[in-house]
């Protein structure tokens, strides 16, 4: 199996767990450094590699009231504040070709959302970049889709390849998270991540929020481990009630520390 280096992180076998860690969405300069200075205390702490992530722009909102972030150029300008600034690997998404090539300036690993997965050429678009690749496995698609999805990028000669499972759309507005994906997504030959705050996630399709049950986001997170991770995916705030969106699916910011204590052990037991 390969191994993906984003910045100064290498993910993948015979490497220590890796963070992929950040607010759902850029709400401010303010709240990014915020969130960007306490990672940087608990990389230190715990001695955990971590990649920041903050979307620009959430373009798959189901409500057009929604915030959706401050979009391409100016999210990208806080973004590259962030990795001046603190000297973290930054991630986020792109939603379309023409956003690929500025975003390649200032991130170290570029991320395909979910329901983007099997658009080919933002595939393409990406991957001719050379940058490192994070793709979400969409809701709707089973693992093994995902060689295709593998192919389109590796035929750009490009396989810094990342595939992060969230869950599986069960019945409606459910997630359910089949565990085998992550086995069955590795045996493509490249590392694997698990977005545990997504993969918590519900959808109330009659408002247009979300909503989440919390609760399970770390027993999810073990699993994956016990399943064999790469990579955690963790959505984090301050203050979550206050989040301009997606408040529900976040974890407290100050939760996190003794979470992740608990999840490197597992890993450290587990590890062979």
């Amino acid at each position: 199996m390969r191994k993906v280096k984003i910045g100064n992180v290498i993910i993948g076998p015979g490497e220590p767990l890796a963070l992929i860690v950040g607010p759902c969405v850029i709400e401010g300069e303010s709240l990014l450094y915020q969130v960007a200075e306490a990672v940087l205390e608990i990389r230190e702490e715990l001695q955990i590699p971590v990649v920041f992530k903050a979307s620009y722009d959430k373009v798959d909102r189901t409500s057009l009231r929604s915030f959706r972030g401050p979009g391409l150029l100016m999210g990208l300008e806080m973004l590259q504040k962030v990795k001046s600034k603190y000297g973290l690997p930054i991630l986020s998404d792109v939603h379309r070709e023409s956003e690929v090539e500025a975003a390649a300036k200032v991130l170290d690993v570029i991320q395909i959302p979910p329901f983007l997965c099997k658009q080919t050429d933002l595939l393409l678009e990406a991957g001719e970049t050379g940058k490192p690749l994070n793709v979400k496995k969409s809701q709707f698609m089973s693992p093994w889709e995902m060689r295709y999805v593998v192919e389109k990028i590796a035929s750009t000669g490009n396989s810094k390849i990342l595939l992060t499972e969230q869950g599986t759309t069960f019945g409606y507005n459910d997630i359910v998270v089949d565990f085998r994906s992550l086995s069955i997504m590795a045996s493509l030959g490249y590392p694997v991540a698990f977005d545990a705050t997504h993969a918590a996630r519900l959808q109330d399709a009659v408002s247009g929020d979300s909503s989440s049950e919390l609760e399970f986001v770390e027993s999810l997170a073990r699993a994956a481990i016990a399943a064999g991770c790469h990579a955690l995916y963790i959505d984090v705030h301050p203050n979550p009630e206050k989040a301009l969106y997606d408040g529900p699916n976040m974890i407290p910011l100050e939760r996190l520390p003794d979470m992740l204590k608990g999840l490197l052990r597992l890993r450290e037991v587990l590890s062979p």
